[in-house]
């Protein structure tokens, strides 16, 4: 921890007494998870709040939070089942559901250290997959009539197979730039109940509607994702969130 962390994060939650406050970290070693920690020290100020649904967690990570005992008091305490219990994610949703914000002071005031006997390679990744699938559809798709999944390959329609059958009959297509999964025009639920199956139109992502969910990894395609995304002009948190 660096010295001036608990003055700046203290100053920061006299001014934002609802939220959590978190921080930039240095990791160690340096060439550990780069692509998590640019994500962490990276996002705006608006997305500390629209890529809480993505698998990386919360968009400050627990190490670096400050609140003050009456906010922590109110959301309440952390749920302590465990082990393979991912506190952290579930503390920082019921936050949120109670109104809570989110600051980060863009200082890098920790020292994140990277070792294979963490706690959190405990926690399963489908249950942390179940909490995310069900906080989306708690917080935004009752906000959407319909939606498109951007991506119509394995995490696109591991999702779709995930959620309720109401959000799933809100899901008008998937999207995607694969040519071959384009050219194969319909995803068919084969596990489904219903009769007929569902069908879901695979489209270029050109040619599909807002607003989407988007199941595709930020920072893994040399900007080539995130420039298509941008060529739509769409407005985060409220024309797409993302997910994966």
């Amino acid at each position: 921890m660096m010295p001036q962390r608990v003055r700046l994060q203290h100053e920061a939650a006299v001014q934002h007494p609802t939220s959590i406050i978190g921080c930039q970290v240095r990791r160690d070693p340096p060439d550990s998870t780069e692509r998590y920690t640019r994500w962490i020290n990276q996002l705006t100020s608006d997305q500390l709040l629209t890529q809480v649904f993505t698998s990386h967690g919360p968009t400050v990570i627990m190490p670096t939070w400050f609140c003050s005992r009456a906010w922590f008091s109110h959301v309440g305490p952390f749920d302590e089942g465990g082990r393979g219990v991912p506190e952290d994610l579930l503390f920082f949703y019921e936050h949120l559901r109670k109104g809570g914000g989110v600051f980060r002071v863009d200082h890098k005031l920790l020292l994140y250290r990277y070792h294979l006997y963490a706690t959190t390679h405990s926690v399963l990744e489908m249950t942390i997959w179940i909490h995310r699938v069900h906080f989306l559809e708690e917080r935004v798709l009752p906000r959407w009539k319909s939606f498109t999944i951007w991506n119509a390959g394995k995490q696109g329609r591991r999702l779709y197979r995930s959620l309720t059958a109401a959000s799933r009959r809100k899901v008008v297509a998937f999207c995607d730039v694969d040519e071959n999964k384009i050219r194969k025009g319909v995803y068919c639920h084969e596990d489904s109940q219903e009769r007929p199956k569902p069908k879901v139109p695979i489209l270029h992502f050109q040619a599909a509607k807002s607003p989407f969910v988007i199941c595709v990894k930020l920072d893994l395609t040399g900007g080539e994702f995130e420039d298509n995304l941008k060529s739509l002009h769409l407005q985060e948190g409220q024309d797409f969130v993302h997910f994966s």
